[in-house]
């Protein structure tokens, strides 16, 4: 049996970067279910799986563009030190959230810290990166 849009299916698979580096697998645990084509995971990962057969294995290539998008400069935030909780001290690498206007709250990663300001990154970890999965059809539903 194919997998095709519309189907859920479980899969199991390991994510490297362009060094060989592991950012995430799903072995030692349940895999991964989703229904293709409702955009649950990433697009070049989704394609990857449309076609493959019940316990077919494949690596797959995915470009950034295809995987958590391009890096964007202009998701770079410089906030004013003063607007930052009295509880909270940034540092750099640290992961918080931040709240829009209207209620939206995404996570942003620390990456400078002067006197004055914090700049807040909103880019995924993983933006503009080319990225390589090993994936294991193991069901279709």
């Amino acid at each position: 049996m194919k997998a095709k849009s519309g189907d859920t299916v479980k899969v199991h698979y390991t994510g490297r970067l362009e060094d060989g580096t592991v950012f995430d697998s799903s072995h030692g645990r349940e895999p991964l279910e989703f229904t293709v084509g409702e955009g649950q995971v990433i697009e070049g990962f989704e394609k990857a799986v449309v076609g493959m057969d019940v316990n077919e294995s494949k690596t797959v290539d995915i470009p950034a563009g295809e995987a958590y998008g391009e890096y964007r400069d202009e998701l770079l935030l410089e906030v004013d030190r003063g607007q930052f909780p009295s509880h909270i001290e940034p540092r750099i690498g640290q992961d918080l959230q931040i709240q829009e206007p209207g209620g939206v709250v995404f996570p942003v990663t620390v990456t400078r810290v002067t006197e004055g300001t914090v700049t807040l990154d909103a880019n995924h970890p993983l933006a503009g990166k080319p990225l390589s999965f090993e994936i294991e059809l193991v069901g279709v539903c």
